[in-house]
């Protein structure tokens, strides 16, 4: 698949990944990757003592791996310009080691840039857990070509 252009993008158009299962390796992998070691994270005997019962993966582990699920899903690969921000991102509960998590995107909105070239795409994102929980879910807009400027940008090449 080469991906979706700004003009195959609706409003309500919904996309759903495949599952993954976050692993103690992920966990341990962006603790050493962020420098981010809290004990809620790293330390199995404080986090017992907290009301999750064990340790928590870090939130914003929980955003890099939907940007991840959504590579893999294709809809951008050959469209995408840039990603132009999060918004709104909410941790609504805890993504646990041996949690599987799958992404639900949400169109929100369109809107084409003057040149014709390019558009804006807003998007939701939820990250939802085995149990069918929304564990997290906030919005990032989108730069995405229209064919016609994925055409220009062939041409240049």
């Amino acid at each position: 698949m080469s991906g979706y252009y700004f003009e195959d993008f609706n409003e309500g158009q919904t996309f759903v990944s495949g599952g993954r299962t976050i692993t103690e390796t992920d966990l341990t992998m962006f603790s050493m990757i962020s420098g981010d070691w809290n004990p809620i994270h790293a330390d199995m005997e404080f986090a017992k003592s907290t009301r999750f019962g064990q340790r928590v993966v870090h939130g914003v582990l929980g955003m890099a791996v939907s940007t991840g699920m959504m590579h893999e899903m294709g809809i951008f690969h050959d469209s995408v310009i840039a990603m132009l921000g999060y918004r709104n991102w909410n941790f609504l509960g805890p993504l646990l080691v041996n949690d599987t998590i799958h992404l639900k995107l949400t169109i929100l909105s369109t809107e084409l840039g003057k040149s014709g070239n390019s558009g804006k795409i807003a998007r939701r994102f939820q990250l939802i857990n085995q149990r069918d929980e929304v564990v997290q879910d906030g919005q990032s807009d989108v730069l995405v070509l229209t064919r016609q400027g994925g055409q220009s940008t062939q041409k240049k090449q």
